[in-house]
């Protein structure tokens, strides 16, 4: 118990600092779409992504791994006891947080991707026109700002790129500690099962597998809210060149 504890505050500490991260990128990329022209993107996507990133941070450190307390608490007390029998509930909790995570995960990419979708092609259409009125308009350099606009915009895309893969290797470091722990910890509680069961109490082997499905939950809570926040600065990078591919 001491080390699933122990195990709970590093998840939600990762969580924190992930969201937090994302809560800092973000409006640096969204600085940099709007020097690339995607403005109405820019406008939409960020009070969205950043709504969504604090709701589900805050949603999975306040309502779903509450739920995987509750169903471990109910695990562990129907298999040391011989009369409260609550399996079917804990098991009942366990796969409501799985179907959690992927409808959060769903709703996250299918939101991010529609808006950018439809944003994307406005802005696209939008710089184009305005290059050829600046082109067309002005008379002698016309030609020579249309140019130079694309240069800075073509600089502007290559540097939010490349920030956004930075962030993506950044966000995969904080992540990758927590996942490994509960991996290694998973295999053990497993492994110890196995190993216990020729020898130990049957209540004693049940227990160590309820507590490695715990674990499990708990990985699979982490790998839901590192693999969202990737899709979603690469969906924020997509949606911009996007834009661009319009042009």
């Amino acid at each position: 118990m001491t080390n699933f504890i122990q195990i709970l505050d590093i998840v939600k500490d990762s969580i924190q600092s992930l969201v937090g991260f994302m809560n800092s990128l973000v409006p640096i990329m969204i600085t940099l779409m709007i020097t690339t022209g995607s403005i109405v993107s820019a406008n939409l996507i960020q009070p969205i992504i950043l709504f969504l990133i604090t709701f589900i941070g805050n949603f999975i450190t306040g309502v779903i791994i509450p739920l995987v307390l509750v169903s471990t608490a109910l695990g562990v007390i129907s298999k040391i006891s011989d009369r409260i029998q609550v399996d079917k509930l804990s098991k009942f909790f366990k796969t409501s947080v799985v179907w959690i995570l992927g409808v959060t995960l769903t709703i996250f990419v299918g939101v991010v991707s529609i808006e950018g979708t439809l944003s994307s092609s406005v802005d696209g259409i939008t710089a184009k026109t305005a290059k050829a009125a600046v082109s067309s308009f002005i008379p002698v350099v016309g030609k020579i700002l249309g140019d130079a606009v694309d240069t800075v915009i073509g600089c502007s895309s290559i540097l939010k790129n490349a920030t956004g893969i930075v962030g993506i290797i950044i966000l995969i470091g904080i992540a990758i500690i927590p996942i490994i722990k509960l991996t290694v910890l998973m295999a053990i509680y497993y492994l110890g099962a196995a190993l216990c069961q020729p020898i130990a109490d049957e209540k004693i082997i049940k227990l160590l597998d309820q507590m490695g499905d715990t674990f499990k939950t708990l990985l699979a809570i982490m790998c839901s809210i590192s693999v969202m926040f990737i899709i979603g600065t690469t969906l924020v990078i997509k949606i911009s060149n996007s834009g661009m591919m319009y042009r």
